[in-house]
């Protein structure tokens, strides 16, 4: 059996880790062979592939990134082409002529969607989930997430002292563009003093308060804000911003614009600290390692027993299969009840 593999959307601590499990497990249960696709869709679309074996995943267990390469490319937004078939209709034609008879897609919620619009159309293909936002409803954690917010907290932690040297309120603003999963787990652990996530507005007058209410104590407020956060007074019309090949709207400034604001309402300095895609390079911690050691182990196997149209997915402390489409059906936010445990901190 050739299988193909490919990785999609952001790149996340882990995925190596993946890939390699993927491989050692499939070719020794199952005799499989393998081959990568380069850049996420963009390879199955194009037909770009590289060798994947045994000697070719050694010693990338501890390695983030991803050895095949990633990009945001959407299959299914890829229409009129030049022979007037669909991006889907291209994928299906090039893993045919490649001779691959099932594909694992590795990839968040825009990969793992464009897998089931695959499936749908006749591909056999198996998921795996990846994010380090935690944002999959069907699966409890994703590889990357720890990662993320152990790098996010270290962070926090650090700059609690720049923070009581300099008199200073600190912005630190992480990655969620629809939940606040890091901000949350992130701030909880560093003992940042406000969290603001996106799926609760925050009030700026709120925000200042708590932060007039940390200098008043003798020490200085750490702020964490996911880069989707936004105030209640915000206009959320989307027109006009720039966005992705899903529709994603590219977020950014919500940190600098606190910082503004913060200032101009309390008096007091206030400086951001955007740690961006640092959260998502470097080696991957010793629960993503294992977590995506299992789910490539678990993703060769539903290759073998022909569970197409499954991604794997961790409920509890076991693997589970679980279909493409309930995967894909809802994001993962953090509920009310978990935000609420964080307030009794603030302040």
């Amino acid at each position: 059996m050739r299988v193909g593999v490919l990785t999609g959307g952001g790149d996340c601590p882990g995925l190596n880790a993946v890939i390699r499990a993927v491989v050692r497990t499939g070719v020794a249960e199952h005799g499989m062979e393998f081959i990568g696709f380069r850049d996420g869709w963009r390879g199955p679309l194009e037909g770009d592939t590289m060798m994947l074996d045994v000697a070719a995943v050694r010693g990338i267990l501890p390695r983030g990134g991803t050895i095949l390469g990633t990009s945001r490319t959407n299959p299914v937004a890829v229409a009129n082409t030049v022979d007037g078939k669909s991006g889907i209709e291209r994928v299906l034609e090039n893993l045919d002529s490649l001779g691959v008879d099932a594909l694992i897609a590795i990839g968040g919620e825009d990969t793992l969607g464009a897998a089931s619009k695959l499936h749908a159309a006749g591909g056999k293909v198996v998921g795996v989930p990846k994010t380090i936002d935690n944002d999959l409803g069907a699966t409890d954690f994703t590889f990357g997430f720890d990662t993320a917010v152990n790098i996010a907290m270290e962070a926090i932690d650090r700059l609690h002292t720049t923070a009581e040297s300099h008199h200073r309120a600190l912005i630190v603003e992480v990655m969620g563009r629809s939940a606040g999963w890091i901000a949350l787990h992130a701030g909880m652990a560093g003992g940042a003093n406000v969290i603001l996530i996106p799926e609760k507005p925050f009030d700026l007058d709120q925000v200042c308060d708590y932060v007039q209410h940390r200098f008043q104590s003798q020490y200085a407020p750490i702020v964490v804000v996911a880069e989707g956060a936004h105030p209640k007074s915000l206009d959320e019309a989307i027109a006009g911003q720039e966005v992705d090949q899903f529709g994603h709207v590219r977020f950014g400034g919500v940190g600098q614009m606190l910082a503004a604001e913060i200032e101009r309402r309390t008096g007091k300095e206030a400086r951001v600290a955007v740690l961006g895609h640092i959260q998502r390079g470097g080696t991957p911690t010793a629960f993503d390692r294992v977590l995506a050691t299992r789910f490539g182990v678990q993703a060769s196997r539903s290759v073998a027993d022909g569970a197409f149209g499954s991604m794997v997915a961790l409920r509890g402390t076991n693997i589970v299969r679980v279909p493409l489409a309930e995967a894909t059906a809802e994001l993962k936010l953090v509920p009310p009840e978990r935000y609420a445990e964080a307030e009794v901190f603030f302040g």
